[in-house]
């Protein structure tokens, strides 16, 4: 699959933190609307600061859903799953990434976010 294709849609910079790994067209009964899902796996880079003689990857953590602006009249969501990692010497110690791009208290991008402020519709309403 080619996903240079995806630069275009995805919130800016997202495709240099993350590598697509899926992506499906899925239709719900219920609403009888089509809906986009792209999904995300963090790339293995080390969140500056840290050290890859102290950290090794362990893994992800558990799949985050965001809504992200409507494509050709289809809902777009993000399935997005952070990387963790884990000082080599002090299992209890974990570090991860810390994005931006995502409005905070809201499961919606920025950009989305504050294109709701801007109509005067609270976005809040829109996260679940």
């Amino acid at each position: 699959m080619d996903i240079s294709i995806f630069s275009s849609f995805l919130p800016e910079g997202l495709l240099s933190h993350f590598d697509v790994v899926d992506f499906k067209e899925l239709g719900d009964l219920q609403t009888n609307k089509d809906c986009l899902y792209i999904y995300l796996d963090e790339k293995n880079i080390l969140p500056k600061g840290f050290n890859s003689i102290e950290f090794q990857s362990k893994g992800f953590y558990e799949r985050t859903i965001i809504q992200e602006f409507p494509i050709r009249g289809k809902a777009v969501y993000l399935g997005i799953r952070r990387r963790r990692w884990r000082n080599k010497t002090d299992k209890s110690i974990e570090v991860k990434s810390d994005y931006s791009f995502i409005a905070e208290g809201s499961k919606l991008t920025v950009e989305l976010s504050d294109f709701l402020k801007d109509t005067g519709r609270d976005p809040r309403r829109y996260d679940k």
